[in-house]
Order: structure tokens, then sequence, then C-alpha cells
């Protein structure tokens, strides 16, 4: 009986973890707008359940401040502000700097492999950007990814993954606006290769500040769009 019990209790906690993936999911990719009231009714229909998953769900994004809760009204995407823009990309910077910093120090043949194929399964992609650009998204997480992994440090690793949740919808914003831009694409693939040169070489200085300047990037380019404050 007791085994049912904790099975059952598993069970629960995993569809609970899924219902919030799949939320997380969809704010962070942008197809619930910030500041968008969460109806129930909406979401029990989207990920077929009921009230107490989704309850549990908004409840976890409310710690992970991706929602907000109304005076007992509900709840809503957390707001986005260019105040947060910054502190969020300029404190990415500082962590993945750091990341870089270490892992070139701890980084073996075998990393330095993991980051060469990352960056041609991105290059792979470039010339499907319009059509899938999350699917490109996905594939430069995953080469940022490979480099900063070598860093060897899980709680540092962590840090870095929040942060990069955090700018996920900013990142959107940047990249429905500019990345169909061919220029700023082109130099956007040109830092990947520098930075790539000055990891292979070792050259941890430079690579900091191919890193820092990278990440910034975006963010700036959003302080000037209209109607983002």
């Amino acid at each position: 009986m007791q085994e049912a019990a904790s099975s059952k209790a598993d069970n629960k906690d995993n569809f609970a973890s899924q219902v919030m993936g799949q939320l997380k999911q969809d704010i962070l990719t942008g197809f619930f707008k910030p500041g968008e009231k969460l109806r129930m009714a909406r979401l029990k229909e989207r990920y077929n359940v009921g009230i107490s998953p989704l309850r549990e769900a908004l409840s976890q994004l409310l710690i992970e401040q991706l929602v907000v809760v109304e005076n007992q009204r509900g709840f809503r995407v957390h707001p986005i502000s260019k105040a947060e823009m910054l502190d969020i990309y300029e404190t990415r910077a500082y962590i993945e700097a750091l990341c870089i910093s270490l892992a070139i120090q701890r980084g073996d043949d075998e990393w330095e492999a993991g980051i060469l194929a990352a960056a041609h399964k991105m290059r792979k992609f470039n010339d499907k950007l319009e059509k899938e650009p999350h699917e490109w998204e996905r594939r430069h997480q995953a080469f940022h990814s490979a480099i900063a992994e070598g860093c060897q440090s899980p709680t540092l690793l962590q840090v870095r993954r929040s942060l990069y949740e955090k700018a996920s919808r900013y990142r959107n914003l940047w990249l429905k606006k500019n990345m169909l831009d061919t220029e700023i694409f082109d130099a956007n693939q040109k830092e990947h290769d520098q930075l790539i040169e000055a990891l292979l070489n070792n050259d941890a200085d430079q690579a900091k500040a191919l890193i820092h300047e990278h990440l910034l990037s975006p963010s700036r380019t959003l302080l000037a769009t209209e109607g983002f404050e």
C-alpha cells in the first residue's frame, strides 16, 4: 500500500512538473506575451489538465519570477522592462566570462571538440533561420553551453542556466526584430568565429572580452526599440 501511494505521488509530481515545463516554455518563447493574463480556462484547454497541476505550475513559476499574482484575480506573465533587461544581461555577461575563464583552465581536447561540433550544427542551420528561428536559437544556445560546460562547476552552470532563461524573452524580441537583418546576423556569426579562435588559443583575456561584448550587444539594440520601456 505504501509503495502504491508513493508511486501515485511520484506520478502526480511528474505530471505537475511536465505542465510547468510546457507553460514555462510557452512563456519563454513568447506564446504568452509579457503582461498577458493567464486565464485558467485557456490553460486547461491548452495543456489538457485540471486546476490543481496548473496552480502548482504557476506557483513554481511565481518563484522563478516568470509570472506575477494579481490581487485575488489570478496570474499574469511577468512584464518586461529595460531596467530588468539591462540587469539580466549585464549579470549574464560577467557570469559567462567567469565560466569561460575557468573553462580555458580546465577544458581538454574533448571540450574543444564539443565546441567545434556545436558550432558546425549551428552553422548548418543558418539558411533556415527565417523559417525556424527557435531551432536556430536552440543550436545557438547549445554552442554557448558547450563552451561554458568546460568550467566544470555545477553551481556556476546552474546560475548561468537561470539567467539564460530570464533573458530568453528579451532574446526572442531581438531575434524577431534583428536576426533577419543580414548585416546583424553576419556580425553575430563573426563574433562566434572570433570567440572560437580565442578559446582554441587559450587566450582567456580575449575570450572574456569577446563574450562580454557578444552578450551585451542584443540588449543595446533593444534599448532603441520603440514601445519598449
